[in-house]
């Protein structure tokens, strides 16, 4: 991570994730940071993304430290033992819709909400959120999973829109959508099918660190997959 200023901190929401966990330990081991923060529900301070106060809370912890540089939102929800994704448009359900806006657009919403505005002016500083390819409109061919379709694309408008007015205040700064590819976590764990390649989360950060290392200023509001190529909005 040598492209960024230092000191600075780095932070990673949804550390207690699969992938997040992989993110926050690569950032410990490269040693560019002078801190780096995890938040989950488990971490001091908790985030819930069904609680702005929380994650304005976890904002206002970091904003105790040095400079913010780098901020991922690794949160993402998919399916539990409640709720599959939908194979038809006759399993919709507006409770389960509203869920999953909830946590895939609204919750990653807020928490750019408050921390967007901890970026410095000048300098490199980057904004990450976790999207899926299977939010990409021009990439649908298959269909299903409408929630968490819809949802990551509901994100991927909210990102670009974001960057925009971050442009204006820090032309310097990125706000940027990833793929992460098919990751071995128990997110996507039930729907790998064969012939995909798989990451472990330790591989997949390393990707992901990467592409946000080599990203310059031009690139915010973009969508981008595990090797920096642009994804389809």
């Amino acid at each position: 991570m040598k492209s960024f200023p230092r000191p600075s901190v780095a932070v990673v929401f949804g550390a207690g994730g699969g992938i997040g966990s992989a993110l926050l330990e690569a950032l410990c081991a490269t040693l560019c940071f002078e801190h780096t923060i995890g938040f989950s529900r488990g971490s001091s301070p908790p985030i819930d993304l069904l609680d702005e106060a929380s994650l304005e809370r976890a904002a206002s912890f970091v904003a105790t430290h040095c400079e913010v540089r780098l901020v991922i939102d690794a949160t993402g929800f998919l399916h539990d033992d409640h709720q599959p994704p939908e194979k038809s448009w006759r399993q919709l359900d507006a409770g389960r819709l509203a869920r999953a806006f909830a946590l895939n657009a609204i919750g990653p919403a807020l928490i750019m909400k408050h921390v967007l505005p901890l970026l410095p002016r000048s300098g490199k500083a980057v904004f990450v959120t976790l999207s899926a390819r299977v939010g990409s409109i021009g990439d649908n061919r298959l269909g299903g999973w409408y929630a968490y379709r819809a949802s990551k694309a509901a994100l991927n408008q909210l990102v670009r829109t974001a960057a925009v007015e971050l442009a204006r205040r820090a032309p310097e700064a990125l706000c940027i959508a990833l793929h992460p590819g098919t990751v071995a976590t128990p997110l996507s764990a039930p729907f790998a099918a064969t012939g995909f390649e798989v990451h472990t989360p330790a591989e997949a950060a390393g990707h992901l660190l990467a592409v946000v290392d080599g990203l310059t200023a031009e690139a915010t509001g973009g969508f981008f997959d595990w090797r920096g190529k642009p994804v389809p909005w």
